[in-house]
């Protein structure tokens, strides 16, 4: 629908509107009514009455004042059930309507988050020439696409765009972009989107470009599960044809049943068999894929395309009509797949020469095992630990002077080399379920308040537990809390009255709204210049 502005509404009917607005507040059903009597939007009658409040606070409250607004509970709790809580509009409507508070139209809510988003950043923007990898993917919100590149080891959203298609010049445009915020690429890991590997190829001609393992492989695991649960099939018809034999009476019915348990017992051996040969191959592919072996020595191009080689031919050996298309488009990758390992061959020579090589062997088992340990489940992970620090202490042992240097660089080095784009595929997972909140309007600004959430939020589990994505981006602590941060980020960068925060208002004929929360105020610089504030205790995670 095209919107026209109406020469009618003179602003001194606009202004009549917002009295009749602010009068009516709570009432059921006159904002409605409003709306019919002046032929507008609900939604337009909402945004008027919004910055009609914002300039009333302006005009009538000192600076001090503006500043207790930062942290008010609506700002608070509105932000923390949209974003922690991943709650939709009409939740959150809901939820304001059950405790009193005013206003808590969806209409308002989302004009409120629609104005955080536009005061919010859509790429981070570095105060120096920064050297990354990239991991690009696309995400679909009904029929746009979203284009989200994130950093690997922080998992910081780099920049995240609605566009209008994926083309090579959209995704050239994309990371152009980055380039213009002070990003250097060293590589990208993606899946084989045809405008993504385009784009990234025309826009950084030098980088280097990594084939997903993720995405090359995934069709030979998903053949794995189809042939298990095939095999306990087929184990079920056997037992299901001896329990038949076993209540056959007459002399032909035995013979029956009993060819039926054999046919029964050929066809859950060939199962099975099939699914055990897949199987124990795809363990091995597994292993051939790690970096090193697992006496610590790096695995070389020319070696792991040798064992992917056959591999190959030995999986294609075991049915040649299942796997053939699956196999067929990873012979063609093969020289995109082994790419890394001709980074880690470089690697491994580098630091021989700072570290003893029996040392440096002991590093790496202890590394493969810390990384697998990531990737299992507690038994497992029990295991690698104990498996990790054994190592750390045979270097340790080896070395005369302190570990802890060496260890680091090893760890770092090792991590800088990427097979996969997953991690970005958990981020897309992270993003989803709010797009699904949406009901498919999807906005720029929303994105916006989604990727600095993300950023700035601090991770309850895992090996980046206590750190938000941007503290390990720039390696520097946030001061205050991500919701803190955002108010001020907004309030700080607003140009325009428009973009200051609301207070909350209580609902006269509801009952009294709960007391206030309690919150100092947040004084923190853009991402880029985060560098220079303070450390906060790590124990309050987002």
């Amino acid at each position: 629908m095209k919107f026209i502005r109406r020469p009618d509404l003179t602003p001194q009917t606009r202004i009549h509107m917002v009295m009749l607005a602010w009068l009516n507040q709570g009432a059921y059903g006159k904002m409605t009514q409003i709306a019919k009597a002046y032929r507008i939007s609900r939604t337009f009658l909402y945004q008027l009455l919004m910055a009609a409040t914002i300039q009333l606070e302006v005009l009538f409250s000192d600076d001090q004042h503006q500043v207790q607004h930062l942290s008010s509970p609506l700002d608070h709790l509105a932000l923390l059930l949209r974003l922690e809580g991943k709650c939709s509009l009409a939740s959150i409507s809901a939820i304001l309507k059950h405790l009193g508070y005013q206003p808590n139209s969806v209409g308002h809510l989302s004009a409120c988050f629609q104005q955080y988003g536009q005061a919010l950043p859509s790429t981070i923007s570095m105060p120096s020439p920064t050297v990354v990898f990239y991991l690009s993917d696309e995400i679909f919100a009904i029929q746009a696409p979203i284009l989200v590149t994130i950093e690997p080891h922080s998992t910081t959203i780099l920049h995240i765009e609605l566009a209008t298609d994926r083309s090579a010049s959209t995704w050239k445009a994309h990371f152009d972009t980055l380039k213009d915020h002070h990003f250097h690429s060293l590589g990208m890991a993606s899946d084989r989107g045809i405008g993504l590997v385009a784009g990234y190829r025309d826009a950084c001609p030098d980088a280097l470009w990594v084939g997903d393992h993720f995405h090359e492989f995934r069709g030979l695991f998903e053949v794995r599960l189809q042939w298990e649960k095939k095999a306990y099939s087929t184990i079920a018809k056997e037992d299901e044809a001896v329990r038949k034999f076993h209540h056959a009476k007459s002399a032909s019915n035995l013979n029956q049943r009993l060819t039926q348990y054999e046919q029964a017992h050929q066809a859950c051996e060939q199962a099975m068999a099939r699914y055990d040969q897949l199987d124990m191959l795809l363990q091995l592919l597994q292993e051939a894929l790690q970096l090193c072996t697992p006496q610590g020595k790096p695995r070389t191009k020319a070696g792991v395309r040798a064992e992917l080689t056959m591999l190959l031919h030995l999986l294609e050996e075991i049915d040649s009509g299942a796997l053939c298309p699956i196999l067929k488009p990873i012979r063609a990758h093969l020289d995109d797949i082994v790419v890394p390992y001709e980074q880690a061959e470089m690697m491994y020579a580098q630091l021989l020469e700072r570290i003893p090589p029996q040392v440096l062997e002991a590093l790496m088992v202890a590394w493969h095992h810390d990384h697998l340990s990531h990737q299992c489940q507690a038994r497992q992970k029990r295991y690698h630990h104990r498996e990790r620090q054994w190592w750390l202490d045979v270097a340790d042992g080896l070395l005369e002077q302190d570990l802890e240097p060496l260890q680091t660089l090893v760890f770092e080095q090792l991590d800088s080399i990427l097979r996969a784009s997953s991690l970005v595929e958990m981020v897309n997972g992270l993003i989803r379920p709010y797009l699904n909140s949406c009901k498919g309007h999807v906005t720029q600004a929303m994105l916006n308040l989604i990727m600095f959430y993300h950023n700035h939020h601090r991770y309850k589990s895992g090996k980046r537990k206590g750190k938000a994505p941007i503290e390990l981006l720039t390696g520097q602590a946030l001061q205050s809390d991500w919701v803190d941060l955002l108010l001020h980020q907004v309030a700080s960068g607003a140009s325009e009255p428009s973009r200051a925060a609301r207070e909350l208002l209580p609902n006269p004929f509801e009952r009294p709204r709960p007391a206030a929360m309690s919150s100092e105020p947040a004084f923190v610089k853009p991402a880029a210049d985060c560098g220079n504030t303070a450390t906060r205790h790590m124990g309050k995670a987002a």
